[in-house]
């Protein structure tokens, strides 16, 4: 099996990488960096340049499934610009490879893209399951709904579309979980706001995981990338001083300080949506981190 990843050098883009290489999928991948690109059997890169709509098609050739990534960070302040970066580099880059392959002769039998928990409405009461349509009218909400529509028209290809809404993903080397162990470790640690917020959180071995499963076994449509017991800030940041053995002294950190600090960016860390993984599980899909304990003490230890 061979599969063209995009996004293939970001946090979650590297996990699924070396599961590939491990399980003996080879991996093309697209790179905006000529200097980048690689031409090992099961490691081939390729260029394109998603503004100009330019793409080299040979990175289809041979390819059974796309795994979709690329996209701007929304971890960065959200400037006027920068929030139509985020939009249009989920937007173009999703076009560019529909665009590419219609005129293609390809292998191609599904593409699984990334998607966001973040386009469910913030609420401290509902348990969000793929089904709903409470979506939020936030920023963020819209722009995993307009990704979410253009990933569609891959459909009209004949290929399988499905989708994996992430939540907050836990990683040892980067990834908002060691930002929010920074300030803990030099004992300055605080919840945010009041702190009852949900974390629908995932380990990012499983994340990858199951990426790879709804690869293997062919699963379309929707699938939340949550473990499956969500947990308030409050828990999070308690449990995190607690493995890491730092006491946490600080009040809660006022909502409109961040507010302040980060521009409208605050609600990536204000937003409660409690996450469902019941659908995946059900497909056989097994966690290996069902605790937020266990996968903190993975990966902070």
């Amino acid at each position: 099996m061979r599969v063209l990843i995009t996004g293939a050098t970001g946090l979650i883009g590297q996990e699924i990488v070396k599961l590939c290489q491990e399980k003996g999928i080879a991996v093309n991948y697209l790179t905006t960096r000529k200097t980048k690109i690689s031409q090992k059997e099961s490691y081939q890169g390729y260029y394109w340049n998603p503004k100009s709509q330019d793409i080299d098609t040979d990175c289809f050739k041979h390819v059974d499934a796309i795994i979709h990534l690329a996209g701007a960070t929304v971890s960065k302040r959200w400037t006027p610009s920068y929030k139509k970066d985020i939009l249009s580099s989920r937007k173009i880059t999703t076009q560019l490879l529909v665009n590419a392959l219609k005129g293609e002769s390809h292998t191609i039998k599904q593409v699984i893209s990334a998607s966001a928990i973040g386009i469910y409405s913030d609420s401290l009461i509902n348990y969000y399951e793929e089904s709903s349509k409470d979506f939020s009218k936030s920023f963020l909400s819209q722009v995993v709904q307009i990704w979410e529509q253009e990933v569609d028209a891959f459909d009209k290809l004949d290929i399988t579309v499905s989708k994996i809404r992430i939540g907050l993903v836990l990683a040892e080397n980067g990834g908002a979980l060691q930002e929010m162990v920074k300030p803990i470790r030099f004992g300055l640690g605080a919840a945010f706001g009041n702190g009852k917020q949900w974390q629908s959180w995932i380990h990012i071995q499983d994340l990858a995981n199951m990426f790879l499963y709804v690869l293997e076994n062919n699963l379309k449509g929707v699938y939340n990338g949550v473990a499956p017991n969500p947990v308030t800030n409050n828990e999070l940041i308690k449990m995190a001083s607690n493995v890491i053995r730092r006491p946490l002294f600080l009040p809660n950190i006022p909502k409109p300080f961040l507010k302040l600090v980060l521009g409208e960016m605050h609600v990536l860390l204000f937003e409660s949506q409690r996450v469902s993984s019941k659908k995946i599980e059900n497909k056989g899909f097994v966690f290996k981190y069902h605790h937020l304990l266990s996968a903190l003490e993975d990966l902070l230890k």
